[in-house]
């Protein structure tokens, strides 16, 4: 990649980044929603069939997970108002890379998306929770989780250019959550009827979840699941990415 196009996307995000301080409110709500749902299901409705150890060290890993997949509505907005307002036609009207501005609104939500993480983290040490595992399986656990949201990132971007229309995003938005709830994040597959087990653990999410999970030493981790918890989100980055990168490229045409 050229030096021109990193300098192209470098300024697509410093846009992004420069609407946080135009709409605080918003970016304090993303991070303080997940400390809500991990207050709510630890607290309020935990417990957990079939899940031995502490509840908030299975809890935890699959709330991690669960933040990567939610919150896409942001960006997929982003997106769709930069398209009807035009903003994205002036800026083809520059010598800019092509697909500049996805990569800069991917990159500022990848870096909201981290320190949403860290919050969360933050959040639930002071709660009790800890990590059991090495520094470097911590790191990798988290790498895990923010490769899983890129793959995320690019799918709702992909139906963000697709939908064409803010009103449409929360339409399109409902499709995340099965994603989320249909998951391992909350209760462990083998306490589910045997077919929705079966979905449970077939969901990206899960897979990320069980992975971070054992790196992380909790309960209902499994060895051997760090390569699907990576092989997974990139098959879906690997069909996404270009779709969306196709569809945007037509968009000027």
């Amino acid at each position: 990649m050229s030096t021109h196009v990193l300098t192209d996307c470098w300024t697509m995000t410093r846009r992004e980044l420069a609407h946080w301080a135009r709409r605080p409110v918003q970016v304090l709500v993303g991070l303080v929603f997940p400390v809500m749902l991990l207050l709510m299901f630890g607290y309020l409705v935990g417990g957990g069939r079939g899940i031995e150890g502490d509840y908030v060290d299975y809890l935890v890993p699959g709330m991690l997970a669960l933040t990567m997949a939610f919150g896409l509505e942001s960006t997929m907005l982003n997106v769709t108002q930069d398209l009807n307002k035009g903003v994205v036609d002036r800026f083809r009207s520059l010598p800019m890379a092509n697909g500049a501005v996805l990569v800069g609104r991917s990159a500022a939500d990848m870096l909201q998306s981290a320190l949403g993480l860290l919050v969360l983290v933050a959040v639930a040490a002071a709660l009790g929770w800890r990590a059991h595992g090495s520094p470097a399986a911590f790191l990798g656990a988290l790498g895990l989780l923010l490769l899983f949201r890129f793959a995320m990132l690019w799918i709702g971007i992909h139906l963000a250019l697709v939908a064409g229309k803010p009103e449409l995003v929360q339409t399109v938005q409902i499709l995340v959550w099965p994603v989320g709830f249909l998951s391992n994040a909350f209760a462990l597959p083998d306490s589910m009827p045997g077919w929705l087990g079966t979905v449970v653990e077939w969901n990206p999410m899960s897979r990320t979840a069980t992975a971070v999970r054992d790196l992380l030493g909790g309960p209902g981790g499994e060895p051997g699941h760090v390569w699907a918890a990576v092989l997974w989100p990139l098959g879906l980055l690997a069909v996404f990415f270009p779709l969306a990168v196709r569809r945007f490229a037509r968009l000027s045409r």
